[in-house]
């Protein structure tokens, strides 16, 4: 028992590592491309990876009746919603501050659980968004300068802060019936299919006339294996065994591997203060999660239960 969970929970460590690579790997495919035009080769690629892995493995399984909408409206929050938000944020804000706010997703999940299924807030829950949002706020101001972080593009992220909560409740209930294979091969050709018309409106002709780079493009491969396909696998199976609140306290850890790669790989400067704000961060984080997570399977098994 105790190797599975390890199993379970490593499985989640593994997802955040990968995601941590994607707030890089965009910044050097912006390079060369656009957002959108980025996202739709991304999601294009591992739909069809996704497709043919999952039907030589015999892991798609067939689509019950009335779950094409829970699909579509977990493709709107992730992978459309999420990457609107996260795509156009890293055009303004560098990697470790986007990280920063994506990091605040455990803190919103009980305030999610709380609005819709009437779950109550105990004083950690408020205690570490205070504290979290402090940590932020030593990110992304300077004392001398005042906001070193675009408002657009933190606004932006927050956008994916929230599109991340309504795409894990959706997929608690997504994993009861089918496999991570089948969600992930679904989700990315859905969400293909939404920012496609979006491109062809605002981005379709400056990618059509970009020279082909293969430094951008070889990051949006990477993109596509690491993040949008192996990532995703991992967070799946993290969910199912272990549920939404454990397995988004990993998020804590993706603004220390973030500050990490692109100190190594983009030369981002990583000062006290970043280091602070990010110890922070973290600190207020796990606070929240401390007194809540004995119950965290017994919330999320009583949510399921009632959006049944």
């Amino acid at each position: 028992m105790k190797n599975k969970t390890l199993k379970y929970y490593g499985a989640a460590l593994l997802a955040m590592f990968f995601w941590s690579f994607s707030f890089v790997w965009f910044k050097v495919a912006y390079q060369a491309y656009d957002p959108m035009t980025v996202v739709l080769i991304r999601l294009s690629l591992s739909a069809v990876i996704m497709f043919v892995v999952a039907r030589l493995l015999g892991k798609l399984q067939t689509l019950r009746k009335g779950d094409l909408s829970w699909l579509i409206l977990l493709s709107f929050f992730e992978p459309f919603l999420y990457f609107m938000g996260e795509s156009f944020g890293l055009k303004y804000v560098s990697p470790t501050v986007a990280a920063v706010i994506v990091a605040t997703v455990p803190l919103f999940t009980p305030f999610a659980a709380w609005y819709f299924f009437k779950e109550k807030l105990n004083t950690a829950n408020l205690t570490g968004l205070v504290i979290s949002f402090a940590g932020v706020s030593l990110v992304v101001f300077d004392r001398s300068s005042g906001l070193m972080a675009s408002p657009l593009g933190v606004g932006l992220e927050f956008i994916a802060v929230l599109s991340t909560i309504g795409y894990a409740v959706v997929l608690k209930r997504m994993v009861a019936h089918y496999n991570g294979y089948t969600i992930i091969s679904y989700q990315n050709l859905i969400g293909a299919f939404m920012f496609l018309p979006f491109w062809g409106v605002f981005e379709a002709e400056g990618a059509l006339a970009t020279p082909f780079s293969l430094t951008a493009f070889t990051a949006i491969v990477k993109l596509v294996i690491f993040a949008s396909i192996l990532g995703f696998i991992f967070f799946t199976y993290s969910i199912r065994h272990i549920g939404i609140n454990k397995s988004n306290m990993f998020i804590n850890l993706i603004p220390v591997f973030v500050a990490f790669f692109s100190f190594f790989m983009l030369g981002d400067e990583i000062n006290g203060q970043k280091i602070l704000g990010i110890t922070i961060v973290i600190s207020g984080l796990f606070l929240a999660q401390f007194k809540r997570r004995k119950r965290s399977n017994e919330t999320y098994s009583t949510l399921q239960k009632r959006r049944a």
